[in-house]
């Protein structure tokens, strides 16, 4: 299916709220240079996606991308130039109001058309859209993450919901694979926050569970100390462990989906283990930069992937998936359509 010719011949009824502010086609095309230029993993992953589901993708994390970027005072991730806190708690009022308006169909600017034409298309709850800027609310308000139960409560808000988002995206509405989901957004989360535990300390962000740096000895407010280095990175591994237990659980969910998009989620997953990978590699001495997944072993990981997808969608007849015994769950059943 054409999604750009789909929408104008009128086929999707949302796509004539379009008419007149951005032709479709722009819309997406606006939605994936976001994308290209803000997440080369994730735009590697989504090029294996159906034309119709990756359309839809580049248009959701288009406005993930830029509701992050208000609230940070970033451009794609970038150049982060905090504002003062009474302006970004009125940024944060701003694109609630405007995602509220979204997803009730209101929408005038072009992210937030994007998000309101993915949300109309494949009848996605409010709740999903809404929990993301939640996790803004996280940030704004300076909140504390006093154990790994808080970490992964942040990690649902800022990224396992958008799974969940992606899941809808692709077809999937049963319960147990919107789980399976969750869970690869949160360990695409807790693999982020290990990576930039550096970066984000220097604007005063800890997100690493209180109680697992006190047990390493680290003190409050200390956590970019060079004397602690090797204490912090201990904790950053034992992070990575347990994001390893979300990806573990995400393979799952592969059986679930579409051939393409299990393959495009497959290589996702790969891509961004990987990058847990490279801290180890890296060791506690390693680069303050952000860890990277060269291209090479992104190319490679494609091909594991490529694996993954088929023993999972074979062993699916087979084999009984297992219980997620000890994971975050989301606490409302979200399966029934809005």
């Amino acid at each position: 299916m054409d999604l750009h010719r789909e929408g104008k011949t009128g086929r999707i009824g949302i796509m004539s709220a379009l008419s007149g502010i951005m032709d479709q086609a722009d819309l997406i095309a606006f939605s994936r240079d976001r994308i290209e230029r803000g997440s080369k993993s994730f735009a590697s992953a989504a090029a294996l996606f159906s034309p119709d589901v990756r359309a839809s993708a580049y248009m959701l994390y288009a406005w993930c991308r830029h509701c992050d970027d208000e609230i940070d005072g970033q451009d794609l991730g970038h150049n982060t130039a905090a504002a003062p806190g009474a302006a970004t708690r009125q940024t944060l009022a701003r694109l609630r109001t405007q995602t509220t308006q979204a997803v009730e169909g209101r929408a005038t600017e072009p992210i937030f058309l994007a998000l309101q034409t993915v949300v109309a298309k494949h009848e996605i709850p409010a709740r999903f859209p809404l929990d993301l800027i939640e996790g803004m609310a996280m940030d704004v308000r300076r909140e504390t993450y006093a154990t790994l139960e808080d970490t992964l409560t942040y990690s649902y808000h800022v990224a396992g919901c958008v799974g969940v988002m992606m899941a809808m995206i692709m077809g999937t509405r049963d319960q147990a694979t919107l789980d399976r989901a969750c869970d690869l957004g949160l360990a695409f989360q807790l693999t982020n926050i290990a990576r930039d535990v550096a970066a984000d300390a220097s604007i005063g962000r800890v997100y690493l569970p209180a109680d697992w740096l006190a047990e390493a000895g680290v003190p409050e407010g200390k956590v970019a100390a060079s004397e602690h280095r090797a204490a912090v990175h201990a904790v950053t591994l034992r992070l990575l462990d347990e994001a390893d237990r979300y990806y573990a659980s995400a393979y799952y969910g592969l059986s679930h989906l579409p051939v393409r998009s299990a393959l495009a989620i497959a290589s996702a997953r790969r891509i961004y283990a990987d990058i847990g990978n490279v801290i180890r590699e890296a060791g506690p001495n390693g680069k303050v930069s952000r860890a990277k997944v060269s291209s090479a072993r992104k190319k490679w990981n494609v091909v594991k992937a490529s694996g993954d997808t088929l023993t999972a969608k074979s062993s699916a007849l087979v084999l009984r998936c297992p219980a997620r015994s000890g994971l975050w769950t989301m606490s409302h059943n979200v399966s029934s359509r809005p």
